[in-house]
């Protein structure tokens, strides 16, 4: 059902046409997402939709009574109100309808054949059923929990930083439930696992959506529909980002002359895609279907979910071997390091080494230390205690202020400061509108000042300049914000191909899958751990073990308590001496397996033992393997009977 049709519209500023006679359609429960370049009318597009901005030509025609709010760039709060108040301004009509509902609830119980009762009674319920608005209050809490403002709650709203502001606006309005709702990169200041709650809170609500983002992951998977816009019109895309990478890259190949480099980047991530993200996904559902099985399984066998919990930990553990090569160049020695902030300690004893071609990604929640540890080793920060030993190399900084860049200066001044218009680029001399076309700046851009660029072309200026200066190592913080999908798939191909370290802070899953090989992730706690898996891979993993964990709480409390059991219940010797020894077995096999399934993997070595043979031997191995595990396991579980006794 069609809640708003943009018909034959066209807008133009001055003498720039931004939309040309183009038709736009949002059907109820479609949740459509706009991409294209940064400049291209994606959010003038979105507040004509809004109806927040008139087109010059064409029609906006809408459902009756139809209630369209947007998310706000800079959203304005009432002097005074806190964040609490903040995030249930607006849903005074759901509190009470839900009131007016329970009265009518209780006159119908004496007056169940009132007409005028029971319509009333009705209309109520599916619009309360519309907005999702039976047990605000707990939809209230839950959402200030997940968006990190439970500790802001009574605090004047005014007071809160741009970033956290706009939490705010968008909890208000996702409770608020519209008709259509329109948010404008809603995953900005959100945190890797706020952005896995939005997701699943769009899904299950079954909000009918509009939206702009750069986050891949997040397009994909809430998006039914793509719309491109481009050279003034709209292109539609059925599905989410894989599948208009997919379309995108068919129509480039019969333009392949025009859009020769264009096709390049596109067929390059449509590929990565197909390869990485695919697999990944095959795997997860795997392991999803196990879990589902599992709940059965569990209600008669409870040992199965720790079994499987101890499968998923070391399936982490084994992508955390080290895997570094020792004979690269050091750059930084991190030794003990813990840095306290007032109160809050946000970094405690860690210690690592960051070699010359290391590619590693910072992670972790909001406001955990992630920017703070960039600051440490850039000396920026001095330790609370341990120390940095750093080497005699040159570092390339991007910070989200951007602070490289001069306002007052255009674009042939920032890259030629000491005149011509030629620049230096990796030993490469270019000219500098040749280079800067690379980063999709049209050549009228060269005599602009930088003060008069927006956000996201700024960012584009600061990266650009960034990839002409010659350092071993880049240091970049949160470089994707405010950034479109065409400029993101350039900063990743020069990041690809930069041949030093890389170490970034980045809250975009997808980003740091296609670039990084390593992970520091900061789990909260003030504690750093390393990994060498894939970030969404990572997420996964932890998503699954705390579902296990929440399954053995709930087989625990099910569990009946056998109390003459337990009272003579203890380890034998033979099992006290198992559990010491069985743990550095079982690592001892995982490193045999790896060792047999590397030779199986190459060549050279698996010719000079016979493939026959060496998987036999891995056959072996596995099979003790296993039951090593089981051992453990059962003796495991003894220990935790013997301690609830």
């Amino acid at each position: 059902m069609a809640l708003i049709d943009l018909l034959n519209i066209s807008k133009h500023y001055e003498a720039q046409k931004i939309l040309e006679n183009i038709n736009f359609h949002v059907d109820e429960g479609e949740r459509i997402v706009i991409i294209g370049k940064n400049g291209s009318g994606k959010s003038t597009l979105m507040k004509i939709v809004d109806g927040s901005l008139d087109a010059d030509a064409g029609e906006r025609i809408t459902r009756q009574d139809l209630e369209v709010k947007m998310l706000s760039q800079r959203p304005e709060f009432k002097e005074g109100q806190s964040v609490r108040e903040a995030v249930k301004d607006g849903l005074k009509e759901l509190i009470d309808a839900k009131i007016r509902y329970d009265e009518l609830s209780i006159l119908l119980a004496d007056d169940f054949e009132n007409r005028n009762l029971l319509d009333e009674h009705s209309k109520l319920g599916h619009y309360l059923d519309h907005h999702s608005a039976w047990s605000l209050d707990d939809k209230i809490e839950r959402i200030i929990e997940h968006f990190k403002l439970k500790e802001y709650e009574d605090k004047p709203v005014l007071l809160l930083s741009g970033g956290e502001q706009r939490r705010v606006a968008l909890a208000s309005l996702l409770l608020q439930k519209p008709d259509v709702l329109l948010l404008d990169e809603p995953t900005n200041h959100l945190d890797v696992y706020m952005v896995e709650f939005l997701e699943e809170l769009l899904l299950k609500e079954k909000f009918t959506l509009v939206f702009i983002s750069h986050d891949r992951y997040f397009i994909d998977r809430v998006a039914t529909k793509s719309i491109e816009v481009e050279d003034c019109k709209l292109r539609e895309f059925k599905g989410g980002y894989s599948d208009y990478l997919t379309q995108k890259e068919e129509i480039l190949r019969t333009l392949q002359k025009q859009h020769e480099n264009l096709l390049r980047l596109v067929k390059s991530e449509n590929e990565w895609y197909s390869r990485g993200v695919r697999a990944r996904l095959k795997r997860n559902e795997g392991r999803k279907a196990r879990l589902m099985e599992l709940r059965e399984d569990a209600k008669t066998n409870p040992a199965k979910i720790r079994k499987m919990s101890v499968e998923l930990e070391r399936e982490a553990k084994n992508f955390n071997r080290d895997k570094s090569v020792n004979r690269q160049k050091m750059l930084f020695e991190v030794e003990n390091l813990s840095i306290t902030l007032g109160t809050k300690k946000l970094i405690d004893d860690f210690s690592t080494r960051i070699l010359q071609k290391d590619v590693i990604a910072i992670v972790g929640p909001n406001g955990s230390g992630k920017s703070t540890l960039l600051k440490a080793l850039l000396g920026r920060i001095k330790p609370t205690s341990g120390v940095i030993n750093r080497g005699d190399f040159t570092i390339g900084y991007f910070d989200q202020h951007r602070e490289m860049l001069d306002d007052s200066k255009d674009l042939i001044e920032t890259f030629c400061p000491n005149g011509g218009d030629r620049v230096d680029v990796q030993g490469k001399n270019m000219h500098v509108y040749g280079y800067l076309k690379n980063f999709l700046f049209p050549r009228e851009f060269l005599d602009k000042k930088v003060g008069v660029l927006s956000g996201g072309e700024k960012n584009r200026v600061a990266l650009a300049l960034l990839f002409t200066k010659k350092v071993d190592i880049l240091i970049l913080d949160e470089p994707t914000n405010d950034l479109d999908i065409p400029t993101i798939n350039i900063l990743e191909e020069k990041l690809v191909s930069f041949p030093g370290a890389v170490i970034i802070v980045s809250h975009d899953r997808y980003f740091v899958d296609k670039i990084a090989k390593k992970l520091f992730i900061f789990k909260g706690d003030a504690k750093i751990e390393e990994s060498y898996q894939q970030y969404s891979e990572y997420l996964e993993l932890e998503r699954e073990l705390q579902e296990l964990s929440e399954m053995e709480k709930e087989s625990v409390k099910e569990k009946p308590v056998e109390r003459v059991k337990q009272k003579t219940l203890k380890l034998t010797y033979k099992e006290k001496i198992a559990l010491e020894k069985l743990p550095s077995e079982i690592d001892e096999l995982e490193a045999q397996i790896d060792e047999k399934k590397n030779c199986l993997a190459d060549p050279k070595c698996y010719e000079k033992i016979g493939i026959t043979v060496l998987a036999d031997e891995l056959a072996k191995l596995e099979e003790l393997y296993e039951q090593k595990v089981e051992e453990l396991l059962s003796i495991e579980e003894k220990v935790e009977e013997i301690e609830n006794s």
